[in-house]
């Protein structure tokens, strides 16, 4: 099989028809994304690189990348992805092992997350949580009463999972696990799964990440920060304590685009993890709660097209959906829960936000998949309309 004959392009009148909500959504917070990428990392562009505008530079590559990635997988059948689902699995786990290679993988402030790749570096938690998500939609197909009847078909890909997550403990990424065993999780209870089983792997989910976040003094030294940042604000808790002045200081209207205080080195990370902290210092809690209503609105509409795919018999489709969506959610909560002090702090970007190759260029991919199975919707909705149509003309013929 040739390359081009997997593709199937998508014509300009069927672009127009994808959800006009759900492309505004994305729309609106990719524009907003490279305004704050802008604002927030004017100061450390100037200290490291020379000149304000370096990262937004960079950002802005990134996005084209990814707009792309993006519509080379809206000419991708999803049957195509479903096909290359194990494949995939196989793939990410391998860059899960390279990057803990000397060498291949990068280290940054203690993590070994990332695969220089000369243009950009690829974090290989990122293209794992979408693999996992392709290849758990397509195994609820593949063994849907399994999952439904009996432990087994549950535990299995809940196994494979763990081996993900070993390799992201070795990293270490803690916030990358939680994702993706929450979002593993998740789908095999929207596949069928049993409550009492879903509940009683919840636990034990929740017991073993608990293990884990205290077998490590620097995990627990974040909770403990979490709990009480004001202990110790000029050290452990400085991040945080940074954050909350930028809320603090932003009030209900902000400060004004470009004038965050915070960013001027004062709060870490103001570009990356933080960057919703500077967001609403500048723009106010107003602002930050436009911004929440739109990851609503991108979620919520991600989450109707897989359920008009599950209508229409395409439970492949309508799984990815509901899994790519789970993945943003849960990414835009812990990032807003850490920012906000409402969680302990990790290491987790806010899509379509935060500076960061690897995070753009996989959310875009994400959501290009998300308005393909919007096209099959559309394309299926309209092989229905007319199979009904000859049905009532032959049925009028028959009279």
């Amino acid at each position: 099989m040739t390359w081009f004959k997997v593709f199937d392009r998508v014509s300009l009148q069927e672009f127009a028809r994808i959800d006009t909500l759900f492309v505004a959504s994305v729309i609106s917070i990719l524009a907003l994304g490279m305004v704050m990428v802008s604002s927030a990392s004017i100061s450390i562009s100037e200290s490291l690189h020379g000149h304000p505008y370096f990262f937004m530079g960079r950002q802005a590559f990134y996005l084209v990348l990814g707009l792309i990635s993006g519509f080379l997988l809206l000419s991708l059948p999803t049957s195509q992805l479903q096909k290359w689902g194990i494949l995939m699995m196989g793939l990410s786990l391998i860059l899960l092992i390279l990057v803990l290679v000397p060498g291949i993988g990068k280290s940054v402030n203690g993590s070994r997350r990332w695969i220089n790749l000369v243009v950009f570096n690829l974090q290989a938690s990122e293209v794992a949580k979408v693999c996992m998500v392709v290849y758990v939609s397509g195994y609820l197909v593949r063994r849907a009463d399994r999952v439904r009847e009996g432990w087994v078909g549950f535990v299995l890909p809940l196994c494979l999972c763990s081996v993900f997550l070993l390799f992201l403990l070795f990293e270490p990424d803690f916030g990358a696990s939680v994702v993706l065993l929450g979002t593993v999780m998740v789908l095999l209870f929207l596949g069928g799964a049993p409550l009492y089983q879903f509940l009683l792997l919840m636990i034990a989910a929740v017991a073993m990440l608990g293990v884990v976040a205290i077998s490590e003094s620097y995990r627990l030294k974040r909770l403990m920060n979490f709990i009480d940042p004001w202990a110790d604000p000029f050290n452990e808790g400085y991040q945080l304590s940074q954050a909350l002045i930028a809320y603090g200081r932003g009030e209900w209207f902000g400060l004004g685009l470009g004038n965050s205080v915070q960013k001027l080195s004062y709060l870490p990370e103001a570009h990356t993890d933080f960057v919703f902290s500077i967001w609403v210092e500048e723009t106010g809690m107003f602002g930050g709660l436009l911004l929440i209503v739109l990851f609503a609105l991108m979620v919520g509409r991600a989450f109707k097209i897989g359920h008009d795919a599950m209508a229409l018999s395409r439970p492949f489709a309508a799984y990815m959906c509901f899994g790519f969506s789970i993945l943003i959610l849960a990414q835009v909560i812990i990032n807003i829960g850490v920012n906000t002090g409402f969680l302990p702090t990790k290491g987790l970007t806010l899509p379509l936000i935060s500076y960061g190759g690897s995070s753009l260029i996989i959310t875009l991919a994400s959501l290009f998949v998300i308005a393909r199975v919007d096209v099959e919707n559309r394309r299926a909705e309209s092989d229905c309309d007319s199979i009904g149509s000859a049905e009532v003309k032959v049925k009028e013929s028959d009279k």
